[in-house]
């Protein structure tokens, strides 16, 4: 009973945080946005750590993870899904950018906002059960990667960055990324390789996936509705 009750608040817990996490933005912060508006030439430290925090906080970015990340149980496979997500983001970041690719925001942030809903619907089975087939799930995971990489170009791109140094400091933004997914990944692992030594794990996952799903179609929601507004 006591271990049901620590399962439960666990529980409440992944529930909270799957909700409050699409109420807050991962824009940036005023004094991030002073710097990147007059920086002028190489600033790697800086930019990696801009990279990480705003992975950190990357809530949709997080959440599509966790969904690709939720049932998979052996190391090699957490990497290859990893690396897979990780090469999509890093080419449309670098690309994005340096080729000045200018795509609507919210568009882009809706797509990503769908690969959060697409990922609890796959852990679901719900293919399978509608349409008899399963996607290839590495490609996908691939070819969404490039729209969240896309997602970080465009946000990259609102500040209009001094082309003296820019290669070197989108390497190093990019690397901060990668830092901070690993970091983010590392924590959700840690919660995620806890509760699976319990019962309650393929009890309750179902609902988790059910409310990955919600948080992707709130997130959705949010960036329609900033789309219409825009045309305003």
């Amino acid at each position: 009973m006591k271990q049901f009750k620590h399962i439960k608040l666990l529980l409440t817990v992944l529930t909270l945080c799957l909700f409050s996490i699409t109420a807050y933005s991962h824009g940036v912060d005023e004094e991030t946005q002073k710097f990147l508006l007059g920086n002028n030439g190489i600033a790697f430290g800086p930019f990696l750590y801009i990279g990480a925090k705003h992975m950190i906080t990357g809530y949709d970015h997080i959440l599509f993870l966790i969904g690709v990340i939720f049932f998979l149980y052996k190391p090699k496979e957490i990497l290859i899904y990893v690396s897979f997500f990780t090469i999509g983001h890093s080419l449309t970041l670098l690309f994005g950018v340096l080729f000045d690719l200018q795509i609507n925001a919210f568009l882009i942030d809706a797509i990503i906002a769908l690969s959060i809903v697409y990922k609890g619907f796959d852990n679901l089975n719900g293919f399978k059960q509608l349409f008899g087939k399963q996607p290839n799930t590495k490609i996908t995971v691939l070819i969404f990667g490039l729209f969240h990489g896309l997602g970080l170009a465009t946000k990259i791109q609102e500040f209009g960055l001094n082309e003296d140094g820019l290669l070197i400091n989108l390497l190093g933004f990019n690397l901060g990324v990668e830092i901070g997914q690993f970091l983010a990944l590392g924590f959700v692992l840690l919660i995620i390789s806890f509760w699976r030594r319990h019962k309650s794990f393929m009890y309750f996952s179902k609902t988790t996936n059910i409310l990955l799903m919600a948080s992707g179609f709130v997130l959705l929601a949010f960036q329609l509705t900033g789309f219409y507004l825009s045309k305003f």
